[in-house]
């Protein structure tokens, strides 16, 4: 797939480390602005709680094309990101500590 795409990112964060996360996520989408990967449209972000009370974190934004996320795992200046994100999220109820699934745009006729 060569189009722009849609990635919805699913986060669950360990309780107690929001406020660092959050401050990772204010890096994230300038990072990916500033190598190209993403779109202009700027990411958009959403907190709130899973169904056993614990921090989920959700940010949307649109990759260039379909193979910017994977040029995405070669810069470190990612990974530094990344990374820290990874360790400040857990598995909870089988469930990975995070989860991006990437989506295009239906139109539905009302």
């Amino acid at each position: 797939m060569s189009g722009r795409e849609t990635v919805i990112c699913l986060y669950r964060v360990k309780q107690g480390n929001e406020r660092k996360f959050v401050r990772l996520l204010e890096k994230h989408w300038p990072v990916l602005r500033s190598l190209g990967l993403v779109t202009r449209r700027k990411a958009r972000h959403y907190r709130g709680l899973e169904k056993d009370g614990e921090p989920i974190f959700v940010e949307m934004f649109e990759w260039t094309s379909g193979e910017a996320s994977e040029k995405a795992h070669t810069h470190a200046e990612v990974a530094a990101i990344w990374e820290p994100m990874d360790a400040l999220c857990e598995n909870r109820a089988g469930r990975p500590n995070m989860e991006f699934p990437h989506v295009q745009p239906l139109e539905i006729l009302a």
